[in-house]
């Protein structure tokens, strides 16, 4: 059936048994999919029945329907003409693993980060209502995503403003008995009701009607209806920000969903729908591990085992080397976002609970937090990807930099993450922490230099950023001690010098391999520290008289501009310089090894590169 449905239009006209087959097609198509490319699949099993519901009651594309966070959407995708395209799903050129306006008219919103749905909704509906047009706007936020302090702005708002919006809690962390969801359904037909509506607002005129304590009566009864409904329902703190609460609800029952979409059509107030769902249903491995399932490589369907090899990631190691550190230092402790697997912190939490916090998804709140841990001596390791730690940028300047804490940034998946695209890739974190004062900024090549700038970092009384990239580890290449500031000459040349930082120092090396059997001589400097900058290794490059600067960042105002400015500064003319790095534009989806071909920063356009450079006739600087 599903590949028939070529728009949300087929679907208008199946009966609930339909509906209920259709789901478990879609299922099986995610997870078939997912099993083969990799991606998020625990999140987008919960909320097939929910999508379903979704198009079959409202009028998408004309009715807007956002998904926060997008990683929900793979069934939305399904339903909107997207099935014969889904086998390229996070691929290089085929479908983003996120809503993308540019892909499908139904992507109302682009959202692969979290919280941002119900602000994004508010202005739909704002703008709506200013150009005299009709349609409803939907916003389907996770619970997870609820944490985060913006969501909570946008509700503030919504409720202020008084209009349409239609929010969706997409609960699927509680766990509820058949009993209460029986219970909560049967409140839910009540609340929605036109009996209790009419009620409600007849009740509320007649006592207003009352001459002199009219009013006072009235409040009286409004706060006795608010307890009466809070005492059965979570929903009183929704209803006070001036949302009209229903729920919880079964999220997994078509009938009922529909139903209640179908009573909130023609709706002229603000109202939040509190769904509850299960993470991962209908695969068994998922269902018992959801968090694992929540992002996962390719895996075994029969099994639910990986593919891939057994190699630690990065994120693994750094939270082996983190738990080691804290082993000796009882000042460690370690603070996430909602991302204590993803960060490799799992292990670390259950050796260290009482040093581990997981605060949300609320990254400002992360790092201030992490401020005020360190004003009273500890030494807080703040560990968030490089892509959300950009929502932070204000409390890494004010409260960590400006006031010198020894807050420690262990900035994962810095550089191109790969099939997650341009809304996960973390290609600006150099450009952005590099010109703040008193922070050292450092990107390690391999796994046991990471290990350095840790424990240098603890030693270090003041703020210090490392950038590590999504990959797995490799051979060491050396592992010798350095100190602040201190540069690596990997290979020594005379025709020109590369300077390479983090995860493009093994190319490079690999590039002036291939240069030197064409009889370039390239000398290869892993320089380590983008702030402070080794410029006596920078002296010794310019000798050269031509520099390549490589980075897995954007090129402006990153590593490579860090080196211009360092000649200028250090008046060294006459160097030609070219800086290899991410371009001025947001890089897709596709494999890190396609990415980098496509930026020119793997061993190939680091060899390219270095070729044209060579073939410029410059005159050396003098000394």
């Amino acid at each position: 059936m599903l590949e028939d449905i070529k728009s949300p239009d087929d679907i208008k006209g199946l009966d609930t048994e339909k509906l209920e087959e259709l789901a478990g097609e879609i299922r099986e198509t995610i997870i078939d999919e997912v099993s083969r490319s990799g991606g998020h699949l625990a999140p987008s099993l919960g909320v097939v029945e929910l999508s379903l519901a979704l198009h079959h009651v409202f009028d998408t594309p004309k009715d807007k329907l956002i998904w926060d966070v997008g990683h929900q959407a793979y069934a939305h995708k399904l339903l909107t003409g997207r099935y014969e395209r889904f086998s390229t799903l996070r691929q290089y050129k085929g479908l983003s693993g996120f809503p993308k306006m540019e892909e499908s008219p139904y992507d109302a919103f682009g959202t692969g980060h979290s919280s941002t749905s119900i602000s994004a909704a508010t202005g739909m509906i704002e703008a709506r209502d200013r150009l005299g047009e009709e349609f409803k706007v939907i916003a389907v936020i996770g619970d997870g995503a609820m944490t985060a302090g913006l969501a909570f702005e946008g509700l503030n708002h919504a409720g202020q403003l008084k209009k349409d919006l239609i929010v969706v809690l997409n609960d699927n962390e509680m766990s509820i008995s058949r009993n209460v969801v029986a219970l909560s359904a049967y409140l839910n037909r009540i609340l929605t009701g036109d009996v209790y509506q009419r009620f409600r607002k007849e009740t509320k005129v007649f006592i207003e009607s009352i001459p002199r304590v009219g009013g006072h009566m009235s409040k009286i009864a409004q706060r006795m209806e608010e307890h009466l409904k809070g005492f059965f329902l979570p929903g009183i703190v929704f209803e006070e920000l001036g949302f009209n609460y229903i729920g919880p609800i079964d999220g997994h029952d078509i009938e009922l969903l529909i139903k209640t979409f179908r009573k909130l059509r023609n709706s002229e107030q603000p109202t939040l729908v509190h769904v509850i769902t299960q993470k991962g249903r209908g695969y068994e491995f998922s269902e018992k591990d959801p968090s694992h399932f929540h992002g996962t490589g390719p895996f075994e369907t029969e099994t639910g085992e990986p593919v891939s090899g057994i190699n630690m990631t990065y994120s693994e190691a750094f939270g082996s080397m983190l738990s080691e550190l804290a082993a000796k230092d009882p000042r460690v402790v370690a603070i996430t976002a909602a991302m204590k697997e993803g960060t490799g912190l799992s292990g670390f939490a259950g050796k260290y609970p009482k040093r581990f916090y997981d605060v949300g998804i609320a990254e400002p709140h992360a790092v201030t937090f992490a401020a005020g841990l360190a004003t009273q001596g500890l030494r807080p390791v703040v560990a968030i990807y490089s892509t959300f730690l950009q929502r932070a940028y204000d409390e890494i300047v004010h409260d960590v930099c400006l006031q010198k804490l020894p807050v420690i940034f262990a900035i994962d998946r810095g550089g191109l993450v790969g099939d997650d695209g341009p809304t996960h890739h973390g290609v600006f974190d150099l450009s952005y922490l590099r010109h703040i004062p008193n922070l050292i900024v450092m990107a390690p090549k391999d796994h046991i230099e990471f290990r350095e700038m840790l424990s240098l970092s603890l030693k270090h009384d003041g703020p210090t950023a490392i950038r590590f990239p999504r990959a797995k580890i490799s051979a060491a290449q050396s592992g010798e001690r350095f100190g602040v500031g201190d540069s690596e000459t990997l290979k020594e040349g005379d025709d020109f010098s590369i300077l390479a930082i983090g995860g493009t120092v093994a190319p490079s090396l690999k590039a002036a391999g291939r240069l030197a059997a064409e009889g370039i001589s390239a000398g290869v400097f892993n320089m380590r520290f983008v702030k402070p900058l080794d410029e006596r290794a920078i002296s010794t490059a310019a000798r050269t008289g031509r520099i390549l600067t490589v980075e897995d960042n954007a090129v402006q105002g990153g590593f490579g501009s860090a080196v211009l400015e360092a000649l200028q500064r250090m008046g060294l003319k006459g160097v030609e310089v070219r800086c290899l790095g991410i371009p001025d534009n947001f890089v897709e989806h596709g494999t890190q090894a396609e990415l980098r071909r496509l930026c020119g920063i793997d061993e190939d356009g680091i060899f390219n590169a270095s070729v044209a450079l060579m073939k410029k006739d410059i005159n050396h600087p003098a000394g």
